[in-house]
C-alpha cells in the first residue's frame, strides 16, 4: 500500500508547526512500521526544493511560487505534478489530505481520495464568530465532492461538520489521532514545579488563551506562587499584529505585575515540549473549539492532569473529575474555580492523572488507531 498525505505542515527543524504536522509525521511513522509507503507532498517552508528520508518516510517539500492572486494555482500545479511523478514511479493507493486539500486537486484512475477532519473552515467559523468566506467556502465544497471517504478524529467534528458540509454519501468513519507514546511518557525522574500551569497549541483566540489570563488574577489570589508557561507560536492578525502583542497590551495591562506569573516561551521542539509538561503541576487548555485537540491526550498519557474545555469534543476526551477536569471555556470563573480544585486537591489530582493516562493508553495507542486508518484504507480501496 502505498499513502500520499498533502501538507505543508510537515514537521521541519527550526520551523513553526502546527497540530497536523504533528499528526502526519506520528501516524506516517507507524504505518511504515506496517509496512506501508508513506510519501508526503507540500510547499515548502523556505524557497527551495528538498527532498529527504525521515523514518522511512519520504518528504517532497516543493519550491514557494508566490504571485499575487495566482499563488494557490501555481502551488498547486506543483503538488499535482509531484504526485502524478510519484504515481508513475510506484502507483499510489490513498491521497489523504485535509478539509481543503483536494479542492483543485486533478483526480487520477485508481487513486482512492480521502479527507480527514482536522478541523476546515466552515467547522472554526462559529467558535471565531466570524463570516463565512465565500473563497474558502467554495474551495472546502469542492474538495469534498472529491473525497471517496472521510475520517473524523472526533465524533463531534464529524457531526459538527455535517451541519455545513455534505459527505456525498461517501463512508466517514471516527479515529482518534494516536499520541506518540514513546515521547509523552511518565518522567519519574523530573520532579513538577509546585504551582506550575501549562498552556500549549497556538497563542490565538480559539485556544482559549485570553480567556485563560483573565482567568488567572483570581488563582494567584489563593496560590501567590502559581506560574503559567505558555508554548507555542504566535498567531498573526490579517494585518500582521502580534496575538501575544494583543494580549500584553488588552488583556493582561489589567493584570498587575502579570510578569510575575505569565511567561511566553514561543514555539519548542516537540521532545522538548514533553519535558516541559513533566515539570508542571497541571495542564490548561480552555479551546473555545476543537477538532480533537491533541495536546490534551498527550499531557494526560504523561500522568498530568488536564483541564479541557467541555465544548466540542472534551467529552470524549475527559470524564469530569474522573480523567481530568473540565471547564466551561468562556467562563473565567469556572477555569480559575478548576485550577484552584487541582492545586488545592494534590492526592486527588494524581488519582484523577493516573486514570487519564490509563485512558489515553487504551484509546490513542499508535499501533490500535494505525490499524484502524489502515483497515479504513483498505475498505476504501476494495469499494
Amino acid at each position: 500500500m502505498h499513502i500520499c498525505f498533502i501538507t505543508s505542515e510537515y514537521p521541519k527543524k527550526g520551523f513553526a508547526h502546527g497540530g497536523l504536522g504533528s499528526f502526519v509525521a506520528t501516524l506516517s511513522k507507524n504505518l511504515i512500521k506496517q509496512g506501508v509507503k508513506v510519501s508526503v507532498v507540500g510547499i515548502n517552508y523556505i524557497n527551495n526544493t528538498e527532498f529527504s528520508i525521515e523514518n522511512g518516510i519520504n518528504i517532497y517539500r516543493l519550491k514557494q511560487k508566490k504571485i499575487k492572486g495566482l499563488t494557490w494555482l501555481l502551488n498547486t500545479r506543483s503538488i499535482n505534478k509531484k504526485i502524478k511523478e510519484l504515481h508513475s514511479e510506484e502507483p499510489i493507493d490513498i491521497i489523504e489530505s485535509a478539509e481543503l486539500g483536494l479542492a483543485f486537486l486533478n483526480k487520477i484512475k485508481r487513486v482512492n481520495y480521502v479527507i480527514r477532519l482536522h478541523g476546515g473552515h466552515h467547522f472554526f467559523s462559529e467558535a471565531e464568530n466570524r463570516k463565512i468566506n465565500w473563497w474558502k467556502s467554495f474551495q472546502e465544497k469542492k474538495s469534498f465532492k472529491k473525497a471517496d471517504g472521510f475520517i473524523g478524529v472526533s465524533n463531534y467534528v464529524k457531526k459538527h461538520t455535517a451541519f455545513y458540509l455534505s459527505y456525498n454519501n461517501k463512508s466517514v468513519v471516527v479515529i482518534p489521532s494516536p499520541v506518540d507514546m514513546d515521547v509523552f511518557m511518565p518522567k519519574p525522574k523530573i520532579e513538577a514545579k509546585q504551582n506550575s500551569l501549562l498552556f500549549a497549541g497556538t497563542v490565538c483566540e480559539k485556544k482559549g488563551i485570553s480567556y485563560l489570563l483573565k482567568a488567572l488574577p483570581k488563582v494567584t489570589e489563593k496560590f501567590p506562587d502559581v506560574k503559567l508557561n505558555v508554548y507555542g507560536r504566535d498567531w498573526k492578525f490579517p494585518n500582521g499584529d502580534s496575538y501575544i502583542d494583543y494580549l500584553k497590551n488588552n488583556i493582561l495591562k489589567n493584570f498587575p505585575n502579570w510578569e510575575k506569573y505569565v511567561f511566553f516561551h514561543g514555539v519548542i521542539p516537540y521532545e522538548l515540549l514533553a519535558l516541559k509538561y513533566a515539570e508542571s503541576e497541571v495542564c490548561v487548555f480552555p479551546s473555545l473549539m476543537e477538532t480533537q485537540g491533541l495536546v490534551a491526550p498527550e499531557a494526560m498519557a504523561m500522568n498530568k492532569l488536564v483541564v479541557f474545555s467541555k465544548c466540542g469534543p472534551g467529552s470524549e476526551t475527559i470524564k469530569h473529575k474522573s480523567t481530568g477536569l473540565l471547564c466551561n471555556p468562556y467562563d473565567v470563573d469556572d477555569i480559575s474555580e478548576q485550577i484552584i480544585w487541582a492545586l488545592s486537591h494534590k492526592k486527588d489530582s494524581e488519582s484523577i492523572a493516573e486514570k487519564g493516562r490509563l485512558f489515553v493508553l487504551n484509546n490513542f495507542d499508535e499501533k490500535t488507531v494505525t490499524k484502524r486508518n489502515i483497515d479504513f484504507y483498505n475498505h476504501i480501496i476494495n469499494n
